[in-house]
């Protein structure tokens, strides 16, 4: 009961700031922190259960182009534009996904495989230039009707409150998963497969389900961050960078913890500014550097990141001895 009204009062002062405190700048990294701790928090529903995918930067390139060509093209809402590129990117993910798991590819052949996927979701837009504006970008037309229907919104307040919900839902989301009979079942399979499925447990199904609900979100994650910043990027949106940014964040907040992904997601973005106001146009691709050298030094003294690991201490039996 204390855990939930913590849960409560916090998820009140988060509603509640945009009306207190209105500093457009720090409200829009506050947006961005939140969708892509949800991003992370994507990836994470299958990394927790050893299933390394580098291919999620597709998943989220295509949410973001889907949605936005619908819109330029078809005038498509967002509204069900999103819907479409959500489906596209669990079509893709199943495509993918099942005959790695039919065929037994996992580990770090399976980690290839989505890296190849990653790649060529990156090449067939920059490809594709036409259409998607390549390597130079692309910008969602601005509406000038209802800003509703277009999920387009110049004030910060909103973007930020429909960013705190999609957060708060991809945590409801982890935490149904972590109350499910499916964490038991990812749980053996991650252990032995064979033994799980000896147990009764449909290998392939229960890991497609957790794929293909990643691969969903990602792309959620993809569409809104598109509509939010008004512009897309090969680079900032898809490719094997962002799939490895996730990685990152994931590891480093702590990849078996609810939160976890969130306290990765406020290092990378803190970090993200930190270097362009300090450094400018000079340290381009400097954080992605940053990124792999502090990914290695978690792997090897932090592996429950830092959420995780400051949980397991508070835990630790020789805390309390110690105290």
């Amino acid at each position: 009961m204390n855990k939930q009204l913590a849960w409560g009062v916090g998820l009140a002062a988060l509603v509640a700031l945009p009306f207190v405190y209105r500093d457009p700048y720090h409200l829009h990294i506050l947006v961005l922190i939140l969708i892509w701790s949800f991003a992370y928090t994507s990836w994470s529903m299958m990394g927790r259960f050893g299933l390394v995918s580098l291919g999620h930067g597709g998943f989220m390139g295509v949410g973001a182009y889907v949605t936005a060509l619908l819109w330029n093209h078809l005038g498509v809402s967002p509204w069900i534009g999103i819907p479409a590129a959500m489906l596209c990117a669990g079509v893709l993910a199943l495509i993918v996904a099942y005959p790695c798991f039919r065929f037994r590819i996992t580990g770090h052949y399976f980690a290839l495989v989505t890296l190849a996927l990653s790649g060529i979701v990156l090449q067939i837009i920059i490809a594709t230039r036409d259409y998607t504006g390549g390597s130079l970008g692309y910008t969602p037309e601005r509406t000038k009707g209802s800003h509703i229907v277009a999920l387009q919104f110049d004030d910060k307040v909103v973007w930020y409150l429909i960013a705190l919900g999609i957060w708060a839902g991809g945590l409801a989301i982890w935490y149904w998963i972590d109350r499910s009979m499916s964490r038991y079942a990812m749980e053996a399979i991650s252990e032995d497969e064979d033994a799980a499925a000896a147990a009764g447990v449909n290998v392939t199904a229960e890991k497609l389900r957790i794929t293909v609900l990643s691969a969903v979100m990602t792309a959620m994650a993809g569409a809104l961050y598109g509509q939010y910043q008004m512009f897309i990027s090969p680079d900032t949106v898809s490719g094997i960078a962002v799939s490895l940014q996730m990685v990152f964040a994931a590891v480093v907040g702590g990849i078996y913890v609810a939160l976890g992904p969130t306290v990765g997601a406020i290092i990378t973005i803190l970090l993200a500014e930190v270097l362009r106001i300090g450094f400018g146009t000079k340290a381009v691709g400097w954080d992605n550097l940053v990124y792999g050298v502090l990914l290695v030094l978690f792997i090897i003294f932090l592996p429950k990141g830092i959420l995780g690991s400051l949980l397991a201490w508070l835990k630790s039996p020789s805390k309390h001895r110690d105290g």
